[in-house]
């Protein structure tokens, strides 16, 4: 796990995806690793913003963010997705720090925590709430659009081609993180505790009325069918 960022340090990232007038992404690298990352980030009703796993972009972008909104809520999705908070946390004082209920004492080591995921205040456009199974290690974040609902998820689900020379052998072989949509070997191991619970949430989720999409947190969203991708990922499990 790479050692988090206290001060702004912009590796390298693509334009903001723009997919609903209250839904951006980007997609970034990681140092180090051949495994991008995605960030999320919701407006809510107010004009305030949520993000989801930060990435700290070059100035014209956070200009473009800024904007936008106000950023409110910067949304820490597990144990390991913290490399960017402190900087987050730095740049914005009055930013609510918010991670899953399971996954406080580590994110705690780089960043303050304002609350858990109970704490995200209830309203129309964005919800936030944990997974079952899991140990509440992490949680999924649905956002309400003109164009219809969206499921961003983290480790909890992946969607990422296979790759090439050593690093694609270990996440295809060792991992089982590659090749389509899926619930990682390496999560399975690591988070899931309840199998019947966790296969039955995202079961539920597949049903989320008016589903257009899902995010993850590494590599593709799926926007093909996602009810029914999200079936299948569950069933394998």
């Amino acid at each position: 796990m790479a050692r988090a960022h206290d001060e702004w340090r912009v590796l390298r990232h693509g334009p903001i995806e723009k997919l609903e007038n209250n839904l951006w992404t980007v997609t970034g690298s990681l140092p180090g690793m051949s495994l991008n990352r995605v960030m999320t980030v919701a407006r809510l009703d107010d004009g305030d913003l949520v993000v989801h796993s930060a990435i700290a972009l070059d100035e014209g972008s956070m200009s473009d963010i800024e904007a936008w909104g106000r950023p409110a809520f910067l949304i820490v999705p597990n144990a390991y997705h913290r490399l960017d908070a402190p900087a987050y946390a730095a740049r914005f004082p009055d930013l609510k720090v918010l991670c899953p209920r399971g996954s406080r004492t580590k994110v705690e080591q780089v960043v303050r925590v304002d609350g858990d995921y109970s704490a995200f205040p209830e309203n129309a456009s964005v919800e936030l709430r944990h997974l079952a199974g899991i140990r509440e290690s992490e949680g999924v974040m649905i956002v309400r659009s003109a164009g219809g609902a969206s499921l961003i998820f983290n480790d909890a689900v992946f969607n990422m081609p296979h790759g090439r020379g050593l690093a694609g052998f270990i996440f295809r072989y060792l991992t089982g993180s590659t090749g389509g949509p899926r619930v990682t070997r390496l999560f399975r191991m690591m988070a899931v505790k309840d199998r019947p619970a966790f296969k039955a949430d995202l079961g539920s989720l597949a049903e989320t009325p008016g589903l257009v999409r899902i995010i993850v947190s590494h590599h593709e969203p799926i926007a093909d069918r996602p009810a029914e991708v999200l079936r299948r990922v569950a069933e394998a499990l």
